[in-house]
Formats: structure tokens, C-alpha cells, sequence
């Protein structure tokens, strides 16, 4: 693949992203749909949130109820879609760029999204079906069809519905899995792809019975021990448990000041990686959890959508809060640290900025959060053995300023000319450096 050919496909998904997920209405529209339904509905997440305990518990479990899930099941395999990369990679990527006001709006995002689970779930369940083997299936898109006879629509969420599962449902997480045992033990990030990928067939093949079965022991497992885990981190960093919870309520309607490495978020970006974040972390309104939910055994649709209630309050309040605290309090998301730069979240800036000086960061973080234009560096920079020997221009990756940058090609470091135009690099080249986060 050329460079012309990685830049028009960069250029589309920004594009796309800027139209749906990263676009100004969006939490608008999400948060508020959740809002409505909660004024609408009467407060279900508190009214009704004791008596999903109960479900759950299987308080009131049928033998003969049909269905191919108990309650505790659909919900583990609702769960395990977000517990890992949206309650922990979620939540670094949001207080990493949005600062702690973003932990905030995750926490407004799931409470009102309680009630948009609670809907869509109920909605789910009452219009599922039974193929001819006696197994269930259901989800928004039988909703699409069977209520709203709009079969155009059903077709299209669906197929979005298996688009998005490679981009949040594995994708991000073989690749986490992949490089952290890389770099822990050594072992090839294609080998551990192909265990991951043999492991999950198996899981897979058996249907919706087997995964809801593996989904019930696995995730019970994993959120005790991050549990553990992240409160053990959270005793070593005690004195700060305070001032990181105050930051959060402070910051919520102003926006995060400049910080060590962060730039600083305004309100309006904050209340937006908060927002989109939250959803990556509850899937609350992406459609997807309720087609685990259609499979649970319940006569009455709406105790299946209570039951609901409890992810985004498991998975968003209660362990996101873990995540973010851990975070804050540790220090660690205003330090920099090895990444790979990926050339889309690369901009090359006129001038030596340096994150010390008060006007420096001023001018970036107006340039980084209002658009606020600076000079974009266009020219030529010579590098030897790896490194740049140019100077008058700063390189920002990931809205920090980079460090340490070393440019490699073929595994080996680099020498020779690169070129830049309006701030972008034209060549297709490896860089490496040190950042908040990785791209």
C-alpha cells in the first residue's frame, strides 16, 4: 500500500469519525436520549434497581421460561464486550485526553444510559424470534422490522452491527492482548493471533449457549481480579484519592488545566471524549447488548431490561470509577511515554514550543481545543542515524508535545531528508517517540 492510498483511507475515517462519533451533536444526542427516557420512565435506574438484584439472582427464574440464557449469563456476556478495553483503555484514553473533567460526563453517560439500556433491552426481548432448531434470536434490528416494518433499516444496522464488531468487538483487544505479551515475554504478535483466534473459534462454533456459558465464569473472574488489583493501587496512592476526586468536580463545567505532559482540555472536549468514551465503556444505545439480552429465559420483556440497568452501573460506575482513580491518583496521565506514532495523529508545528513555558502551552492549548490556528511547519527536516538534526518546529502527537523521536525504516534508523507539508509528513516512514498516548 502507497502512501497516497494510507492517506485517503486516513482522510475517510476522519471524515466519518468527524460526521458520527466525534461530531458536536453527538453527546448531545446520546446523552440526551438517555435524559428523556429517564424523565419519561420516572428515574427506572433507581426505582427498579434493588428488584434487578433480585433478577439476577434468579429470585424469579421459570424452568420452563423460554429462552437460551438465565439473567446472570446474558448479562456476564453483555459485560464482557466492555469490561477490559472500554473500562480500562476507555477510560485511560478519555482522562488522557479530556483530563478529569472526562471521568465526569463517563459517569453522567451511565447513569442516564441505564435507562436507554433498560429500553432498548425491553424493546429487544419483546420482539425476538424462534428460528426452526428452537434457538432465539433478537436485537434493535427484529425491533426495525417486526414494529417499525422498516426491513430497509434492520438490514443496515445489522451489517453496521458486524462492521463495528472488528473495529470495538476484537480488534482492539486481540491487539492489547498481542502486545502486551510481546513486550512482557517475547512471544510474536502473530502467535498469540492465532491462539486467540483458534481459542475463540471453539467458543464460537458452539452458538450463543456456549458463549453465555463461557462469558458466565470468565467474567466474574476478571472483574474480581482487576478489582483487587486496582484497589491495591489506589491504597498506594491514598493521600491523592481526595484531591483526584475534587479535580473531577471541578474540572466537570470548566474543562482540565494544562498538567506535566497534558495540554489541557476545555469543557466542550472533555464533555465530548467523556460522552463517547462512556459509551465505549456501557455499549448504552449501540444496540449491541441487546442481542445477548434477547437470548435470556423471562416471560415479561421488561425484567430482562431491568437487569440491564446493572452494566452501565458494573461496568461504567463502579469499575471505570476504579480505572479513573487509579489514573489520577498514580499521576501517570500526565507523564509521557514510549509509543509507536501513527502519521494521522502527527502534526508538525513552526516553531520550538516548550510545555515549561506558560505562553507556549497557552497558544497550543487554544490551538488544540478552539482551533485556534498556529503556524503549520512546512519544509524539509534532515535526519541522521534515527534522529532529526533540524530544529524550528515542534512535533505534537496526540494533543502533547513528542520527545525523544526516532525515525526508522525497515526496523533500522533512518537517515536521510524528510519532507513536510502544512504540518503532515509526506513520507510513509515508522516514528517512534515519547507521547501520552499511543495512536
Amino acid at each position: 500500500m502507497n502512501s497516497d492510498f494510507i492517506s485517503a483511507l486516513t482522510d475517510g475515517l476522519g471524515l466519518l469519525d468527524s460526521l458520527l462519533g466525534s461530531a458536536q451533536y453527538f453527546p448531545f444526542l446520546l446523552l440526551g436520549t438517555g435524559v428523556f427516557f429517564t424523565i419519561y420512565l420516572k428515574f427506572p435506574q433507581l426505582r427498579f434497581f434493588n428488584h434487578a438484584m433480585r433478577i439476577v439472582r434468579g429470585k424469579y427464574d421459570k424452568d420452563d421460561a423460554q429462552g437460551d440464557a438465565t439473567h446472570f449469563q446474558a448479562l456476564s456476556t453483555a459485560i464482557s464486550g466492555t469490561v477490559g478495553t472500554g473500562n480500562i483503555g476507555g477510560v485511560a484514553l478519555a482522562i488522557y485526553l479530556g483530563g478529569p473533567a472526562a471521568l465526569f460526563w463517563m459517569w453522567m453517560t451511565a447513569f442516564f444510559g441505564m435507562t436507554t439500556k433498560f429500553v432498548e433491552v425491553t424493546l429487544s426481548h419483546k420482539y425476538r424470534m424462534v428460528d426452526e432448531q428452537g434457538h432465539i434470536a433478537g436485537g434493535p434490528m427484529y425491533v426495525m422490522e417486526r414494529r417499525l416494518n422498516m426491513k430497509w433499516l434492520a438490514v443496515f444496522f445489522a451489517v453496521a452491527t458486524v462492521v463495528s464488531s472488528f473495529g470495538t468487538g476484537n480488534m482492539p483487544q486481540s491487539n492489547n492482548i498481542a502486545s502486551g505479551i510481546e513486550t512482557s515475554f517475547g512471544i510474536p504478535v502473530w502467535l498469540t493471533g492465532a491462539v486467540l483466534a483458534i481459542v475463540l473459534g471453539m467458543v464460537i462454533v458452539g452458538g450463543i449457549r456456549r458463549i453465555v456459558q463461557v462469558a458466565e465464569k470468565l467474567v466474574p473472574v476478571m472483574a474480581i481480579i482487576y478489582f483487587i488489583g486496582g484497589l491495591g493501587v489506589i491504597f498506594v496512592n491514598l493521600p491523592q484519592v481526595g484531591a483526584s476526586l475534587i479535580a473531577v468536580f471541578q474540572d466537570a463545567f470548566t474543562g482540565s488545566a494544562a498538567a506535566g505532559g497534558f495540554l489541557g482540555a476545555s469543557f466542550a472536549y472533555a464533555f465530548n471524549r467523556g460522552v463517547n468514551r462512556g459509551l465505549y465503556s456501557n455499549e448504552a444505545g449501540q444496540g449491541s447488548a441487546p442481542i445477548a439480552h434477547a437470548a435470556a429465559k423471562a416471560d415479561e420483556p421488561v425484567s430482562e431490561g431491568m437487569v440491564s440497568i446493572l452494566e452501565p452501573f458494573l461496568d461504567t460506575i463502579i469499575i471505570c470509577t476504579l480505572t479513573g482513580l487509579v489514573i489520577l491518583s498514580s499521576g501517570v496521565w500526565t507523564e509521557k511515554i514510549e509509543n509507536d506514532f501513527q502519521q494521522f495523529d502527527m502534526q508538525y508545528v513552526a516553531g520550538d514550543y516548550d510545555e515549561t513555558r506558560a505562553e507556549d502551552v497557552t497558544a497550543l492549548y487554544h490551538h488544540l481545543n478552539f482551533g485556534e490556528r498556529v503556524e503549520l511547519f512546512s519544509g524539509e527536516i534532515e535526519v541522521v542515524n534515527g534522529r532529526a538534526v533540524t530544529a524550528g518546529y515542534t512535533l505534537l502527537h496526540n494533543r502533547s508535545i513528542a520527545e525523544d523521536v526516532i525515525y526508522t525504516t525497515d526496523e533500522r534508523p533512518f537517515s536521510g531528508t524528510l519532507t513536510i507539508k502544512d504540518g503532515k509528513l509526506e513520507q510513509l516512514i515508522d516514528v517512534r517517540g515519547k507521547s501520552l498516548i499511543h495512536s
